[in-house]
């Protein structure tokens, strides 16, 4: 043990551990390591990915299809880019207010509660 602590502490003077271990005590976060623009790249892929996703085969992308064939495709990409922009930009602004108010806890329970009421709710009740 004590040859082990002492090939540490030489890495250590050397230079060797600089890019830490968890051994050594020297561990580094990654996102530390990182520089703004890297985990910039990483929030931007993150959340195309995840609308792109969300947003695949919806209503409104058919909708918009549907525009893009009876109308300039061209004035409708723009249109469709600024109103999903607008759309979006809303939901982050008042998702960080609400945020600011509500635990994720409470969020997640009423969003569990009321998932469960509309189970219910399509499994007793006939339709009309």
């Amino acid at each position: 043990l004590a040859e082990v602590e002492e090939e540490l502490i030489n890495k250590k003077d050397e230079g060797e551990g600089d890019g830490g271990d968890a051994e050594s005590g020297n561990a580094v976060n990654k996102s530390q390591s990182q520089g703004p623009e890297a985990i910039a790249t990483g929030i931007l892929t993150q959340a195309f990915t995840l609308t792109f996703l969300a947003e695949w085969g919806d209503r409104s992308q058919i909708a918009t299809i549907a525009l893009a064939a009876a109308k300039n495709p061209y004035g409708v990409t723009l249109g469709g880019v600024i109103g999903h922009a607008l759309c979006t930009g809303i939901a982050v602004v008042g998702g960080r207010m609400l945020a600011a108010r509500i635990s994720e806890k409470t969020v997640a329970t009423v969003g569990g509660i009321t998932f469960l009421i509309f189970a219910f709710y399509s499994f007793f009740v006939e339709e009309a």
